[in-house]
């Protein structure tokens, strides 16, 4: 049967991909009742986000950052490398002035903090299904000049040099988390927790362990204070 010019293959299909079920119905409901918008799946986790992408063929993918095992901006570069047709937008509680750059480099094609409330979220769903990219207009003239290549004063920061693993375990170490807590968190070894911390150390040039804390937790001070 041929689809009618308003059937529901016209609608942006969006896959939900956070691991608070209350956050996940939430979302559905909130896009569920939008005329031009079609929740076709729910995951929470990664993994389980890449298995359903073939099968439900979403247009839009909405990603948390702190996902348990394999994080969002992971799933992020999954998705760019893997379903390049398949675009991710992160719905995240993370400050954005922290993670917007990490994630856009990542492939994603916008950034919203969950305390922004749905109707951002809408308007982001919409941007980025025009081809834009959806940020809020405090970071939309600093991205666009990290990625013309201008310096900023944030682009000399030595955080900038971590790793987006080891950024996770930096910012959880600023949040004053034990080895235990955070491997917990990431669902990763507490030795490979260990193995983080240390090139961490290395690149930010800090012998201790108090130091690399009292570092950590000035930086998380400093960026909520933004």
């Amino acid at each position: 049967m041929t689809a009618s010019p308003h059937s529901k293959a016209e609608k942006t299909r969006i896959l939900i991909v956070d691991d608070h079920p209350m956050m996940r119905e939430g979302l559905s409901s909130l896009l569920g009742a939008q005329a031009d918008i079609e929740v076709c799946g729910q995951a929470e986790t990664a993994a389980q986000a890449l298995d359903l992408i073939p099968s439900r063929l979403p247009s839009i993918v909405i990603a948390d950052i702190s996902l348990p095992g394999k994080s969002g901006i992971e799933l992020i570069k999954d998705i760019s490398a893997m379903f390049p047709g398949v675009s991710t937008l992160v719905v995240s509680m993370h400050d954005e002035a922290v993670y917007a750059e990490r994630v856009l480099r990542a492939g994603a094609r916008g950034y919203v903090m969950k305390k922004e409330g749905g109707q951002r979220i809408l308007e982001a769903i919409r941007k980025i299904r025009g081809g834009e990219v959806a940020v809020s207009e405090k970071m939309s003239a600093q991205i666009l000049r990290i990625f013309s290549g201008r310096s900023t004063s944030g682009a000399e920061s030595p955080v900038r040099q971590l790793t987006d693993r080891e950024f996770e375990i930096f910012e959880l170490i600023g949040r004053g988390l034990a080895t235990a807590e955070m491997a917990a968190e990431l669902s990763i070894s507490a030795k490979t927790v260990e193995v983080h911390r240390a090139h961490i150390k290395d690149k930010l040039r800090i012998k201790t362990a108090p130091e690399l804390i009292a570092y950590a937790a000035r930086w998380s001070q400093a960026t909520e204070a933004q």
